[in-house]
C-alpha cells in the first residue's frame, strides 16, 4: 500500500517510528514504455523470433521478460539472420549501423528514444556548421556511440572535468557541447562550466539534453534523500540513471544507499538501525520490481509507503512510423 504526500515529512527525534518513502516519479519514462511496447508488439505482430540489437533497454528483468516471449537480442548485426525483423533499442544507433542493415536487408524498427534522437539532429546539424562538438558522456555506453556516429570527424568525448584541459580544438570559437541523456545534472553542469572556463565562447544545445525523466527522478530523490538514513534505487549496474540516482542521493544527505535489481539483492544488515527507507527505481525499471521491495520491508515490520511527489509526467511518445504502418495494415492499430 502507498499513501500519497504533497512534501516530504520533516523527521524530529520524537517521530522515531519507522518510514517508508517512495519517490514519485520514479521508474519507466515514456521513451523506456515505447521501446519495450515496441518489442511486445512485435511480436505479436511478426511472431517470433524478433531480433534486438543490444538490450531494449538497460534492464536485466525487462529483457528476461522479453526473450521469454521470443526476442533475441544481439550484439551486432551480422547475428541476425538476412531477411530478419530486427528492432534498434532506445539508447540509439549511428549511421553505420542502419547502413549494415541495409545491406543485410533486415526489416528495422527503430525504437530510439525521441529526445536521443533530438540529440543525434544536434550534432548533425553543429558538424554541418563546422563546430567541433564536445560530447559529455560514458565511454563505451550504447547512447554514446550511436550520437558519436552522426559526425565522428566532429566529435570528441569528454567523460568529466578531469578530461577537460587534454581537449583540442581547431578554433576555440567554434566550439559545441552536447551530452548522454542520462547523466547527472549536476555532474554535466560542473563538466560544462570546466569547458566553458576554457572556451568562453562555448555555443550551448538548443535545450538541455539531459532529459525530463532523469531530472525528474534525481529531482525526487533530492526531495527525499536527506530524510533517509537508507535509499534504495532499484535499477541494473548497466542503467547510467539508476547508477546516478544512488550517486545525487548520497550527495544530498542520504545516510547510505545501494542500488538492487530486485528486492532479492537487499542485505538485511542494511536495516540495521534504520528508521526511515527511501526507495525509488530507474527510468527502466517495471513497476513490479518497486513494490517487491516494498513488500520486503512491510515484511520486516516498515509500514506502507509514502509516496513523495516532485514533478507529474504525463508525456506518451506515439510508436515507430514503420510499426505503426504495419499495425494499421493489419488492422491492429
Amino acid at each position: 500500500m502507498t499513501t500519497d504526500m504533497g512534501m516530504p515529512p520533516i523527521l524530529s527525534p520524537e517521530d522515531a517510528e519507522k518510514a517508508v518513502l517512495l519517490a514519485a516519479p520514479r521508474g519507466y519514462c515514456a521513451g523506456v514504455d515505447r521501446a519495450v511496447i515496441t518489442v511486445e508488439k512485435a511480436l505479436d505482430l511478426y511472431g517470433a523470433p524478433v531480433y534486438v540489437r543490444k538490450q531494449i533497454v538497460h534492464n536485466k528483468h525487462v529483457v528476461s521478460n522479453l526473450e521469454s516471449r521470443g526476442a533475441i537480442f544481439v550484439e551486432e548485426l551480422v547475428e541476425v539472420p538476412e531477411g530478419e525483423t530486427v528492432v534498434f533499442s532506445a539508447h540509439g544507433v549511428s549511421p553505420e549501423v542502419h547502413r549494415q542493415a541495409e545491406e543485410r536487408s533486415l526489416k528495422t524498427i527503430d525504437a530510439t528514444c525521441p529526445l536521443v534522437t533530438k540529440v543525434h539532429h544536434e550534432a548533425k546539424r553543429f558538424a554541418s556548421e563546422d563546430y567541433d562538438i564536445l560530447l559529455i558522456g560514458h565511454a563505451g555506453h550504447e547512447e554514446v556511440e550511436g550520437t558519436a556516429g552522426e559526425a565522428p570527424d566532429h566529435i570528441q568525448l569528454v567523460q568529466g572535468p578531469e578530461d577537460v584541459d587534454s581537449i583540442v580544438v581547431r578554433d576555440p570559437s567554434r566550439v559545441a557541447w552536447l551530452s548522454q541523456t542520462t547523466l547527472s545534472v549536476d555532474e554535466t553542469l560542473e563538466t560544462v562550466a570546466a569547458i566553458r572556463k576554457r572556451f568562453p565562447e562555448l555555443l550551448d544545445p538548443p535545450s538541455d539534453d539531459i532529459c525530463y525523466a532523469t531530472q525528474n527522478r534525481q529531482l525526487a530523490v533530492k526531495d527525499i534523500a536527506h530524510h533517509s538514513d537508507l535509499m534504495i534505487v532499484v535499477g541494473s549496474g548497466n542503467s547510467s540513471n539508476s547508477v546516478r540516482l544512488v550517486e545525487v542521493a548520497l550527495e544530498v544527505g542520504a545516510r547510505t544507499a545501494y542500488r538492487v535489481d530486485d528486492a532479492s539483492e537487499i542485505d538485511e544488515a542494511w536495516l540495521d538501525g534504520v528508521k526511515t527507507v527511501s526507495v525509488t527505481s530507474g527510468a527502466s525499471v517495471p513497476e513490479e520490481l518497486v513494490e517487491g521491495v516494498l513488500e520486503f520491508l512491510a515484511e520486516r515490520g516498515y509500514p506502507d509507503a509514502q509516496a513523495v511527489h516532485s514533478a507529474e509526467e504525463s508525456l506518451i511518445f506515439a510508436l515507430p512510423p514503420e510499426l505503426r504502418r504495419d499495425l494499421k495494415a493489419a488492422g491492429r492499430s
